[in-house]
């Protein structure tokens, strides 16, 4: 069988991301004039690519992250499964290694392997791949779908990385994200690889047309 293709994207930038505030789940907030931007030029990049599915959360930002693509006739599955991870009490606000304990002490504990541990009223990186496993399962499965496009967001993708490739989630802040990074993968049907590993030159080369022209 031959490999199929799978990019996983993270969603544009918003306001929220330039003030350092946290979104998780239950902020459904859209793209600034920056993420639409970055949308255009991720389009301009791989409009051409024959994907047969697209895949997003149910929160608006991955939705205007891939619009143009939709705007092209493009089937779409959005799957609260996809979603970010909540926050908790602490979703809305600005949280900062330097001012926050509590959150760096969750984020320590993750590294320690000690993932069931969660922000006040939020999720642990455990619930978050659980929600996942039945969106991973239904990409396995889907065999006629060869290249599909996934959005989604940071701390999600972190954990959906880790369950595809077979780290443990302990391992996640081991990938880095930005905003409308790419993540491409093969999936020969038993495995996953990495292909392009936190790929931001569709973004780039946005730039440099821009500069020139």
């Amino acid at each position: 069988m031959r490999p199929r293709t799978i990019f996983l994207l993270r969603h544009g930038q918003t306001d929220f991301n330039v003030q350092g505030i946290v979104q998780g789940s239950g902020v459904d907030s859209s793209l600034n004039d920056t993420g639409r931007r970055q949308a255009a030029q991720f389009f301009a990049a791989y409009g051409r690519v024959p994907f047969d599915k697209v895949y997003t959360s149910a929160l608006r930002r991955t939705h205007e992250s891939v619009q143009q693509f939709l705007d092209l006739g493009l089937p779409h599955e959005a799957h609260a499964g996809l979603n970010e991870i909540s926050w908790g009490e602490r979703e809305g606000t600005r949280i900062t290694m330097e001012e926050d304990a509590e959150y760096r002490g969750v984020l320590a504990d993750w590294g320690a392997g000690r993932t069931t541990s969660r922000l006040t009223g939020g999720e642990s990186p455990e619930e978050v791949a659980a929600r996942q496993r039945p969106v991973i399962e239904l990409l396995k499965a889907r065999n006629d779908e060869q290249t599909v496009l996934v959005c989604m967001h940071g701390r999600a993708m972190r954990v959906m990385l880790c369950q595809l490739l077979n780290y443990p989630l302990s391992c996640m802040e081991g990938f880095e994200h930005s905003n409308l990074c790419l993540y491409k993968l093969e999936f020969t049907g038993t495995m996953f690889t990495v292909r392009n590993f936190l790929d931001v030159t569709h973004l780039s080369a946005g730039k440099n047309a821009a500069l020139t022209s």
